[in-house]
């Protein structure tokens, strides 16, 4: 079966920017042309295009899936390097968790600062919620009211 760049985008799910950005990148093997220059997609160019989606819902950097495509093409197993491609996503994931988690700490103890700064009267030049150190330490209190009231 031979289609063109849109049926094989709709075949595949994906949009025909994308197989065309896919193709540039070196994805998609050489290409099998019409004679007015036009692409011809192949049963084989589908599964590729498949492959590159479902690798990209996992997280995986078109570097990384030409990576494993390359292996692939090479006559190796690409399934060693995969592994580490995602023990190293899981490891991203992780870490960017933990600084979000951090940071909702953060602004949860601000929020509570705020509210405790607002319950006092406590004053802030604009708003209490940023100014309001991050851990321990008051503000003065001759700096403007409480969120930008003055």
């Amino acid at each position: 079966m031979r289609m063109t760049v849109g049926a094989a985008a709709e075949a595949a799910g994906v949009s025909a920017k994308a197989v065309r950005l896919w193709e540039a990148k070196g994805l998609l093997p050489a290409a099998e042309r019409t004679q007015a220059g036009y692409r011809v997609f192949t049963e084989n160019d589908l599964d590729v295009l498949r492959f590159v989606r479902q690798a990209k819902t996992l997280g995986l950097h078109l570097d990384e899936i030409k990576e494993i495509l390359d292996l692939q093409r090479g006559g190796e197993q690409p399934c060693g390097r995969v592994l580490a491609l995602l023990d190293a996503h899981l490891a991203d994931i992780d870490q960017r968790l933990r600084d979000l988690n951090r940071l909702r700490q953060s602004l949860s103890r601000a929020r509570a600062t705020a509210t405790s700064a607002r319950r006092h009267g406590q004053n802030a030049v604009v708003c209490q919620i940023i100014e309001a150190p991050s851990e321990g330490g008051r503000r003065p209190k001759d700096q403007g009211s409480a969120c930008g009231r003055r």
